[in-house]
């Protein structure tokens, strides 16, 4: 649990460093953080998550701490679940989109998207799924099925992970 826990953290820390500089003339270390950031919140999210991160592990060969790193990132630590219409979890933790190839349920929800830096608040669809394990497992199927996210796969830390997806386009937020 430690390294998935300080893989995960380093990616969240990483993301609220960066919200807290854009806060001119606030004192970072005077920012209080998200409930998401709080030890205990992280610790559970963690333990709850790591069996279905390590299952995935095992079947596609990405380490359960990254990709438990970037579930944290893209779900604020599992505190902006995306909902279903009758307000189900759709246990995608990790924002994957649901295109028109996709078969499965769908979450639609208004989202926030930056096009050429430019904020707008569309509603998209978005995987749903059936458990976790259906969403770690398509999350790594995704990434190993797309040759565009090949720099991320060859990261060994989480924050070359997440920036590794980033600049490959993973994230449009």
């Amino acid at each position: 649990i430690a390294a998935a826990s300080v893989a995960a953290l380093a990616v969240a820390q990483n993301a609220a460093g960066k919200r807290a500089e854009l806060q001119a003339g606030v004192d970072a270390t005077k920012v209080s953080l998200p409930s998401a950031y709080k030890e205990s919140v992280q610790q559970d999210f963690v333990q709850r998550l790591q069996p279905y991160a390590e299952q995935a592990s095992r079947e596609t060969g990405i380490p359960a701490h990254l990709m438990l790193g970037q579930a944290a990132l893209e779900s604020g630590w599992g505190k902006r679940a995306i909902r279903t219409a009758e307000g189900a979890d759709s246990y995608n933790l990790f924002g994957i989109k649901a295109s028109s190839n996709w078969k499965g349920r769908v979450a639609e929800v208004r989202t926030t998207e930056y096009i050429n830096g430019v904020a707008s608040k569309p509603t998209e669809k978005f995987r749903a799924y059936n458990s976790y394990t259906e969403a770690f497992r398509d999350y790594a199927n995704l990434l190993l099925g797309n040759p565009r996210y090949a720099g991320a796969l060859q990261q060994d830390n989480a924050q070359g992970f997440a920036r590794a997806l980033q600049n490959s386009g993973y994230a449009t937020d």
